[in-house]
């Protein structure tokens, strides 16, 4: 898989078939939409790694938001145009009090100006229409709101109009829709300025490349960039089994093993790159839940690497 730092302007689509094209490669997809005028970390998976993009997708995200306060838009974000414009006196214990309302389990309803889908069609082409359709609310849960100490526009002096945030949020909150809520805790309104992903699950921004570095690279370089096809379950505990249960794990078939509960385990053969794929123990069974094909497993151990490794979190069966 490949960590990509979307543009601005592009959507996260497009930067995937872009980045697909790149690399040749005849399977590939993202773990998480970004909107177009959104930029940062796009993690895409490629081959087998897009068996366990729904992990991406599930995952707990992390913005960088700006927040133009006293401004209010028809789509809720700088692209939108202005509803009302209200004076703006907000210190930063004021603008943090806001915030912290806001962090917790929360109900939101996505915005119309977004990829979720109506009848097949995204909420998004109801509303160039001129259409609006009923949302159920959704419930998320917001981790943590951090406000950086330094801001752009926002000072401790009750005049900031511009306030940077940091978000850590479950899977599914609309930043905009969070944006529009703390103007409208504040009193003078508010909307998205600019926003950008910085984490994603276990994997972060750094170290991620744009779609200029990729281009101007030769195939060599691309290749070395790519994280190994179990990076977006990195953080799982290890089981690694010895060549007979790798075989039988492939197959699908269950093993006993004198382990607790685990809901989920990332599984690897006797070698240190032999991933396997993904599972999960009950009543002291190893149960598969996503499978890497033998072919797939063979090109993970090429060249082969004989010595067997040790993690962390490992629990050796052997």
């Amino acid at each position: 898989m490949l960590l990509l730092d979307k543009p601005m302007g592009l959507s996260s689509n497009d930067a995937l078939m872009k980045a697909k094209r790149l690399y040749r490669a005849e399977k590939a997809g993202h773990t998480g939409t970004l909107d177009p005028l959104a930029t940062g970390l796009l993690p895409l998976c490629f081959g087998a790694a897009t068996k366990f993009s729904q992990v991406g997708l599930d995952a707990d995200k992390i913005y960088r938001a700006t927040l133009r306060l006293g401004i209010t838009t028809t789509t809720a974000d700088a692209e939108g145009e202005v509803l009302e414009r209200t004076e703006v006196h907000v210190t930063r214990e004021l603008f943090e009090a806001a915030c912290n309302r806001f962090v917790g389990e929360i109900s939101q309803v996505p915005p119309m100006h977004s990829a979720l889908k109506r009848d097949g069609k995204p909420l998004y082409e109801y509303a160039r229409a001129g259409i609006e359709v009923e949302r159920e609310p959704r419930q998320v849960t917001i981790h943590r709101i951090d406000i950086p100490q330094e801001q752009h526009g926002g000072r401790d002096n009750g005049k900031g109009d511009e306030w940077a945030i940091e978000v850590h949020c479950s899977k599914g909150t609309y930043i905009r829709t969070l944006a529009e809520d703390i103007g409208r805790a504040l009193g003078c309104g508010a909307h998205l300025a600019a926003l950008c992903r910085t984490g994603s699950g276990p994997l972060t921004l750094a170290g991620a490349q744009t779609l200029e570095s990729l281009a101007a690279m030769t195939e060599a370089e691309r290749d070395a960039l790519l994280k190994d096809t179990d990076s977006l379950i990195a953080d799982w505990p290890v089981v690694r089994l010895d060549d007979e249960g790798a075989g039988r794990f492939l197959s699908g078939v269950r093993r006993r093993l004198a382990l607790p509960n685990t809901p989920r385990v990332r599984v690897y053969g006797p070698q240190a790159k032999a991933f396997l794929g993904s599972g999960h123990i009950t009543a002291g069974e190893l149960i598969s839940t996503r499978l890497l094909s033998p072919l797939e497993v063979q090109g993970l151990l090429a060249p082969a690497e004989p010595a067997p490794i040790r993690d962390m979190n490992e629990v050796s069966t052997t």
